[in-house]
């Protein structure tokens, strides 16, 4: 990063300056994914009985909204600066660029595992994603500042590297926001389950039924089920979740087992 800010300032190249700005938004990242991290893994309290899992999705949220930030700064500045292209030195510019290339590909390689089991390193990955590619974005324009003179290269790879930041970060947004909005974890069919259930034997009706997620990987449900008069609920409460878990791999479960004739007379006093 510290190079980049040099070499953007050295060269005059708003592409080096943007990829700096988005690697040390990177850092920001990782900094806040590593606290966030230590944070989950906090055990629960009376007043948080959850524990503090929601704060990885607080930090993917975050993450998410800084990087539309950083692109919305660098179209202005790249808007500026077709208007006038100023004199780059694109030698310098992509000797640069392919150091920081370097650098974000060994840190995707180091956090390529955790992305598919956490919501939160998957943003942290995203961002070194969309800065590797704005450092190639920086390589391409330096090579044709410097062979052909093209100074407007440098503003257009600068609005090339936000609009991979905006594509990078919209899904990374859109599922935060469904998480802490208590949404249907994707991959899941609400109705599939509910159908799932009623169809296990001995249940009459599946109702009140919510699925969501606490965090990455941790999914939870709660239903009400009205159980066949003489059907022990134990035995029906160990299938259900059985259920669950086999078909739909939904562990944190909390099921109310309620007997047909309960809920006729329900029925009748209402």
């Amino acid at each position: 990063m510290v190079a980049e800010i040099i070499g953007g300032l050295v060269t005059n190249s708003l592409a080096l300056l943007a990829d700096a700005g988005h690697m040390f938004s990177d850092a920001a990242a990782l900094g806040l994914s590593l606290f966030a991290v230590w944070i989950a893994g906090r055990p629960a309290t009376p007043q948080r009985s959850y524990g503090y899992y929601r704060t990885e999705i607080l930090a993917a949220l975050a993450n998410g909204a800084t990087l539309v930030a950083v692109a919305v700064l660098i179209f202005v500045e790249a808007g500026q600066r077709l208007r006038e292209p100023p004199l780059v030195q694109g030698g310098l510019m992509m000797a640069v660029a392919i150091g920081g290339l370097a650098v974000n590909v060994l840190s995707l390689w180091l956090l390529a595992k955790g992305r598919e089991e956490s919501l939160n390193l998957r943003g942290a990955w995203l961002h070194v994603l969309s800065d590797a590619l704005g450092s190639i974005g920086a390589i391409v324009a330096g090579v044709l500042i410097w062979a052909f003179g093209w100074n407007w290269a440098d503003p257009v790879a600068s609005a090339l590297i936000g609009l991979l930041i905006i594509y990078s970060s919209w899904r990374l947004l859109s599922e935060s926001v469904a998480v802490l909005m208590e949404g249907a974890p994707q991959g899941i069919d609400v109705d599939a389950v509910r159908a799932a259930m009623a169809a296990a034997p001995g249940v009459l009706e599946v109702h009140d039924l919510h699925i969501w997620t606490i965090t990455s990987g941790m999914d939870s449900l709660s239903a009400h089920v009205i159980a066949e008069d003489g059907r022990p609920h134990a035995a029906l409460l160990s299938d259900l979740r059985t259920l669950l878990d086999a078909q739909f791999g939904i562990h944190h479960v909390t099921l109310q087992i309620e007997p047909a004739s309960a809920e006729l007379d329900c029925d009748w006093h209402a």
